[in-house]
Order: structure tokens, then C-alpha cells, then sequence
């Protein structure tokens, strides 16, 4: 388990920095002004320059995509219910990504935008879970098919 969970966090880190990336290219598209923005102007003033706003997003990014996809070892536990790791899950992704998140200021620092980033957050997961469910289900019914068919042998 320590193992695939290292391999996860390995192979999910560049994914979170990509994901970053081309988020800052599309943020860039939206605004419309032929510059392209690396990150967050907040992000810029508190880091002293672009430079060191890029390299502490760049981090932060590789951090959020090792977490994302390291929990995913969490959906392997057999032995727990849908709605346990459900819980856990979220809560390791929600305690650990949110302050990266508001750090990188990739959301207003006020009431509104933590709603929203929960919001969205919590879409993301309603995803997620439904995906880990319809597997779970699949699983089911491919072993209960398997016993049917080894009961009538």
C-alpha cells in the first residue's frame, strides 16, 4: 500500500503542475489581452516578483496533485464502507488543498470565494464519488456473477 500510494503521489505531482499551467493558459485566453499571466497578481505582491510567485505556484501545484492523487489509495480499501472513505478522502483533499489554494490566492480571500471554492470542490467530488460507486457496483456484480456461475458447476 505504501508503495502504490508513493507511485500515485509520483505520478499525480507533474499532473497537478500541468493542470496548473494550463489552467494559467486558459485564464490568460479569458482575460484577452495578448499577456499571458503565470499567476495570481496577489500572488506576485506577496511573493516580491513573478519569478518567485511562479516557483511557489509551481510547488504548491506538484503538492496539490501528489495529495489528489496519493488519497486515491483510499478508494482500495475493501474493508471500509463507500461513505468512510468518502469522508476520509475529502477530508485529507479538503485539508490539504484548500490552504494551498488560498495561499496561491486562486480564489477572493472573502466569504464568497470559499463558498465558491467548496463549491466546486464539492462538484468535483460528487464526480468522483460517483465514479468510485458505479465501480464499486461493477465489482459487485462481476463477483456475483462469478459465484453464480461457479454455484451451478
Amino acid at each position: 500500500m505504501k508503495k502504490k500510494l508513493i507511485i500515485r503521489c509520483l505520478f499525480g505531482a507533474p499532473i497537478g503542475l500541468t493542470i496548473s499551467y494550463i489552467i494559467t493558459i486558459i485564464v490568460s485566453l479569458c482575460i484577452n489581452k495578448g499577456v499571458y499571466y503565470p499567476a495570481a497578481h496577489e500572488l506576485i505582491k506577496v511573493c516580491g516578483g513573478e519569478l518567485n510567485a511562479v516557483i511557489v505556484q509551481m510547488i504548491c501545484s506538484l503538492i496539490y496533485g501528489a495529495v489528489f492523487a496519493g488519497s486515491s489509495v483510499i478508494w482500495e480499501l475493501d474493508n471500509w464502507s463507500l461513505l468512510k472513505q468518502t469522508a476520509v478522502h475529502c477530508s485529507i483533499v479538503s485539508l490539504t488543498t484548500f490552504p494551498i489554494a488560498y495561499l496561491m490566492h486562486w480564489f477572493p480571500h472573502n466569504i464568497i470565494g470559499v463558498i465558491v471554492y467548496f463549491a466546486i470542490l464539492l462538484f468535483i467530488y460528487a464526480g468522483i464519488w460517483f465514479s468510485q460507486y458505479n465501480a464499486m457496483k461493477k465489482k459487485l456484480r462481476s463477483m456475483n456473477d462469478k459465484l453464480k456461475t461457479d454455484f451451478r458447476k
